[in-house]
């Protein structure tokens, strides 16, 4: 059988191993886990709620339409329910994209490093990757466009930017979406959105009503906490959005999810709380940071980048062997820095401890 040939080379996703496996293999009997961005605090109370609720409905088939969902969703968001689309997370709403939109012959433009799916689903399409090295952490939107030509059908932007954290301002976007030419789908990626509370983060909900390019990806699966049930949507023109629905697959958010998304939806005190402990939490790590004369980019997700000055490997295991499990910036395109979720105050005191005493070590052999 001929599979397609760029698939040969294409590596899967790789999760991590699961904690069980972990506890097993180091003969611990807690761990930590500080990898994937998840919300430390779980989700809303409402949610589980829900969630219980739904268990008597496991045999019929969902919504395919997430109708309640959407409705509700729309409300919150202030936009019309043709303009929404959801997916398996907004990883799928990715695929979906990059289905619809991209083939051999066309290009595709994105930071680097970035969130990677936005290049492994076009891969799969045969579309050209067009990549453009970050500045300091950065978009280089400047490089982006000189990147796009009349065969370009998406860019990426994504803000903050997975792994680095940093955002694209008000300004900053607004001159780039008035230079990206009409034909290019603009696609930003607000997937730590609820986390943000710079005032010069862009609304880009309202900038929707300008530029009819621009789509919008945002999830349940962090600040909600509902990563486990895979909810994740896009916001667009909804003429846009009708066309592209038919590369959605038929019942692709299940029942459960969509209770559950629709109960977190309308607990915001619990995001609120989130969002607060998160910014303490991002305190905590500015300051060892600092103590420490370790290079950070400063953050508006729930996750921060340090820079060791060392191998991200190194660290990562170091970490790993006493319990908490992290993602070694070697696989994200900063081989000497380690990107960590922001915990709980206790568990970033407690990684933070390790650490210091990592770095004692260290300079204790030079």
């Amino acid at each position: 059988m001929n599979v397609k040939e760029q698939l040969l080379n294409l590596k899967p996703y790789q999760p991590g191993k699961p904690i069980e496996e972990v506890k097993k293999e180091y003969g611990l009997d807690n761990i930590v886990k500080l990898a994937s961005n998840e919300n430390p605090f779980g989700s809303s109370e409402a949610a589980k709620e829900a969630i219980r609720n739904s268990l008597d409905s496991l045999a019929i088939y969902p919504d395919g339409y997430a109708s309640l969902l959407r409705e509700k969703l729309a409300e919150h968001l202030q936009v019309d329910a043709p303009q929404l689309i959801f997916g398996n997370g907004s990883d799928e709403v990715i695929s979906i994209i990059c289905r619809a939109l991209l083939s051999a012959g066309k290009n595709t433009v994105m930071a680097s490093p970035t969130f990677p799916q936005y290049k492994h689903n076009a891969i799969i399409e045969g579309a050209e990757i067009r990549e453009v090295n970050l500045i300091d952490g950065h978009h280089n939107l400047e490089g982006m466009l000189e990147a796009i030509d009349e065969n370009t059908q998406v860019v990426w932007v994504c803000s903050p930017n997975n792994p680095t954290g940093v955002y694209v301002n008000s300004d900053k976007l607004n001159t780039f979406l008035r230079s990206v030419p009409k034909h290019v789908l603009v696609v930003v990626d607000e997937a730590y959105y609820e986390y943000v509370t710079e005032e010069d983060y862009p609304n880009t909900i309202e900038l929707l009503k300008e530029y009819p390019n621009l789509m919008i990806l945002r999830t349940f699966s962090k600040a909600y906490g509902l990563g486990g049930l895979r909810v994740g949507y896009g916001v667009g023109e909804a003429s846009f959005i009708s066309k592209i629905e038919p590369a959605r697959e038929p019942f692709n958010t299940n029942r459960v999810a969509q209770a559950a998304a629709v109960a977190a939806l309308e607990d915001q005190a619990f995001i609120q709380e989130c969002v607060e402990k998160n910014r303490n939490g991002l305190q905590q790590f500015y300051r060892f940071c600092e103590a420490n004369e370790l290079d950070y980019y400063p953050s508006v997700g729930n996750f921060i980048l340090i820079d060791f000055k060392q191998s991200g490997n190194d660290v990562f295991q170091y970490l790993l062997e006493r319990g908490y499990i992290v993602r070694s910036g070697n696989a994200l395109g900063f081989p000497t820095c380690v990107r960590i979720t922001i915990g709980t105050e206790q568990q970033n005191n407690e990684i933070i401890s390790l650490l210091n005493e990592m770095l004692a070590n260290t300079q204790r052999k030079k």
